[in-house]
């Protein structure tokens, strides 16, 4: 478990919320973490990204922080924590959690405090700026007279990263997590950390944004991916550096620009890895797909490791998105994932194939119904609790306790599928040993082959042929 470990790792990302409740409040936990950790090693999986488990009053489930070095009192404490390392290194399993360096919550001491308040964006004369939560990005602060910046929620302020107290800060909670044994950190909206120093207003959008990137109407020139966020980066990797095994960062890279996403490797300086969410936002369609993936290939660094994934928190899960409950398409989308040259990341409940459950409207949780309504799809439906086995509370909590989000009834549970040999979980789990056992496939090249219409055919290192079949909806790996 030394080395570039992240080239090799398969990792499987968790909602600690959704995961298993272990104290029957109906909200998963740390414990329940740790007791399921002999799954994600039976499943076969390197490494675990927790969402945010430090303490937040919850606008945003976890992305509101209000303690960067503490653990939410609902799932549990910092020896909790430690329990659940040291149970998960036992079992040769690394820990990532996630940190939100963008913004704190407002009820964070930190932006009540007068000593702290050039710690965040202040103006008096607010620009065009738009929230990614809908509304203006602007919020008056009577006490202080001004204007703060809020690039998500107004209880969501932004941190003002030209300020080095504010990195030198980040640098210590980074060593903070990392001598307790936290092998890493997805960076949550990791380029939009530092924002113009001018405070330009941002342009319209052009015809040439993905629709993804363009549904606020503005094109974020002058709210992401500012140039000044590299070298925070680069710090951050050299601390990383300084611990054995090397920590990873995995950024929440929100590009569809190949160019731009390359970028945040540096020259091997930066960030190990950064989600290619132009996979994610695709079709489930050849073509476009073959494009995603030759391009990325062509596009990245030699020494640049991809990083793909079907699923996670902030987007409906792929069996619905791309397959419309079909398992055949599943099958086939899951052998893409876990073939393809990069880090592949799982999201709870992909190896079991399971779909976005319906949450009732006053059941809803996520700010966003409330915020955009009709506008942007709530993602309460990814992320209701996992199901571990048919009955009452579905093992993931208390016959008769009620989850904080329903369960849903369309699915098939981890004991069920874990006793039938022909299922999706055990064809997940055979996918990732054969990835396990075949260098190939852990670390060798991508090269895509002649292929009949409807047919995609790709090379992995020296020996190995991948087909995945868009006509009848089958795969295949094969050692040549």
């Amino acid at each position: 478990m030394s080395g570039r470990w992240w080239e090799t790792a398969v990792f499987y990302q968790v909602y600690p919320r959704s995961f298993q409740d272990t104290d029957g409040n109906g909200v998963g936990d740390l414990e329940g973490v740790r007791r399921r950790l002999d799954h994600l090693q039976w499943l076969g999986v390197d490494a675990v990204w927790l969402t945010p488990i430090t303490p937040s009053p919850d606008d945003d489930f976890g992305y509101d922080v209000s303690d960067f070095r503490g653990v939410h009192p609902e799932l549990g404490t910092l020896e909790d924590l430690d329990r659940l390392l040291s149970d998960a290194e036992a079992r040769g399993l690394r820990v990532l959690l996630d940190l939100v360096p963008n913004h704190t919550s407002d009820r964070h001491p930190w932006f009540g405090d007068p000593a702290h308040e050039d710690w965040y964006v202040w103006t008096a004369r607010p620009n065009n700026w738009l929230s990614v939560f809908g509304g203006r990005a602007w919020d008056w602060d009577a006490r202080r007279g001004r204007y703060y910046l809020h690039q998500y929620l107004p209880s969501q302020p932004d941190l003002d990263w030209w300020n080095p107290a504010v990195r030198r800060e980040f640098l210590d909670i980074l060593r903070f997590w990392f001598d307790r044994g936290v092998a890493g950190f997805r960076i949550d909206c990791a380029n939009r950390v530092i924002k113009d120093r001018e405070l330009r207003d941002n342009p319209p959008v052009g015809p040439d944004m993905h629709p993804a990137a363009a549904r606020l109407g503005q094109r974020p020139l002058y709210t992401t991916d500012q140039p000044e966020v590299h070298g925070i980066y680069r710090n951050w990797r050299r601390l990383c550096q300084a611990y054995a095994p090397e920590r990873v960062l995995v950024g929440e890279t929100w590009f569809f620009d190949l160019e731009r996403l390359a970028a945040y490797y540096g020259n091997d300086d930066e960030l190990q890895l950064n989600f290619n969410f132009l996979l994610t936002h695709s079709p489930l369609d050849l073509d476009v797909l073959r494009g995603v993936v030759e391009n990325t290939e062509s596009t990245l660094p030699a020494f640049a490791w991809p990083c793909w994934a079907l699923s996670n928190h902030d987007v409906s899960r792929f069996m619905t998105r791309w397959c419309g409950g079909d398992e055949r398409k599943a099958r086939v989308a899951m052998t893409l994932l876990l073939t393809l040259r990069g880090a592949p990341f799982l999201y709870q409940g992909d190896e079991i194939g399971l779909a976005d459950q319906p949450v009732p409207p006053d059941r809803l949780r996520d700010p966003l119904d409330a915020r955009m309504p009709g506008q942007l799809r709530g993602r309460d439906p990814e992320r209701t609790p996992m199901p571990w086995s048919p009955g009452p509370g579905a093992g993931f909590t208390r016959p008769g306790v009620e989850p904080w989000l329903p369960l849903g009834s369309d699915w098939r549970s981890v004991e069920e599928q874990r006793a039938d040999p022909a299922s999706f979980l055990n064809f997940t789990r055979a996918l990732i040993a054969e990835r396990r056992a075949n260098p190939d496939l852990r670390s060798g090249g991508y090269r895509t082959l002649e292929s009949p219409p409807g047919v995609w055919r790709y090379r992995r290192g020296e020996r190995t042929v991948v087909t995945l079949d868009f006509n009848r909806w089958e795969s295949g790996i094969e050692r040549q």
